[in-house]
């Protein structure tokens, strides 16, 4: 199969590249490398089956070679990135989205969204199911990446039904794992990147939010299995773990896995829509997919500090080569 990942240098888009080439795929990997990074698929450019695209999934797609699946995970997820872009995130979830759709139509391919928890908002019901409608702001702070992923699965669903291409809808819960930007300021980043510095470890409120953390492997794991349950009636599908956690204690288990002696503080928590709780059921997910999570948090937590540890430890030693190579200043006057 060839298959193409639109948003391939991104965090999970390049674990996805990885997953598919260790298949058997092309890929053809597109990303403007707004948010994405060249430094995700660097171990991948002398591969003979692997293919990066810079470019824009809102702009006209150049020429590309026939393509057996569509894999759309070009937006910003993270809350800083995506207020940051908020324009330009709401573009990529619509017009980039119905680009990638008419892609797949035209090569009669199978379209798969990553779409997000975030279409619950803050809920009422828990764990939360895919019947579940949610509970969302259209004009609150997180409105943009919201709204745009629910406008996304819309337009999916409606394309597949009136124009007959197969797709299928991820609703991806908290993902985490190596490669995640260091600066995301998500959870699990920031956790990680205050304990292998020794700095206190901000926890808003009282911590008791939780989150249910799916390791990255997990959850490109799913999205694989989906692809291959794309119809022209797309399955909307819940890929996360039910391994609830509060947030204080994901504090404290970063702590413990980076040998850290941070200490953990109360800070207020900012104002938004961010959601208390986080759950999904994924009875769906095992039921159509034969998928459930198989990582551990502890140990998916100990993969991912070591890998920021190791990204933490060569910056600082560039750094310092670069201080220490570095002319001499001239002096003062």
């Amino acid at each position: 199969m060839r298959s193409l990942v639109a948003g391939g240098a991104g965090f999970i888009g390049s674990h996805l590249c990885d997953a598919l080439l260790a298949r058997g795929d092309e890929v053809v990997c597109i990303d403007n490398l707004c948010t994405g990074r060249r430094d995700n698929v660097d171990h991948l450019a002398w591969h003979p089956r692997f293919a990066l695209v810079e470019r824009d999934v809102v702009e006209p797609l150049p020429p590309l070679p026939a393509v057996d699946a569509v894999f759309h995970l070009a937006s910003p997820a993270s809350p800083p990135r995506y207020r940051d872009r908020a324009v330009e995130t709401l573009r990529v979830n619509a017009e980039g989205t119905r680009r990638l759709l008419a892609l797949a139509e035209e090569h009669g391919a199978a379209f798969v969204l990553a779409s997000t928890s975030e279409v619950y908002g803050d809920p009422l019901v828990h764990p939360q199911p895919e019947t579940y409608r949610g509970n969302v702001s259209t004009t609150g702070p997180r409105s943009m990446y919201d709204e745009g992923k629910r406008y996304a699965e819309a337009l999916t669903v409606a394309w597949a039904r009136q124009r007959g291409v197969r797709a299928a809808i991820a609703r991806i819960f908290n993902t985490y794992g190596p490669r995640m930007d260091p600066d995301d300021g998500r959870v699990v980043p920031n956790f990680i990147a205050q304990a292998l510095h020794e700095e206190p470890m901000t926890v808003y409120g009282d911590g008791a939010q939780t989150r249910s953390l799916c390791h990255v492997s997990d959850t490109v794991a799913g999205l694989v299995a989906l692809a291959a349950h794309a119809t022209m009636d797309p399955p909307v599908v819940n890929l996360g773990t039910r391994d609830e956690r509060k947030v204080r204690e994901i504090a404290e288990i970063v702590r413990s896995c980076a040998e850290s002696r941070s200490r953990i503080v109360r800070v207020d928590a900012p104002v938004g829509d961010d959601p208390r709780r986080r759950r999904p059921d994924i009875t769906r997910a095992r039921s159509l997919l034969g998928w459930t999570p198989r990582v551990p948090l502890e140990a998916g937590l100990r993969d991912t500090v070591a890998w920021y540890r190791e990204r933490i430890h060569g910056r600082e030693g560039a750094r310092h080569g670069a201080r220490r190579h570095a002319p001499p200043r001239p002096a003062r006057a």
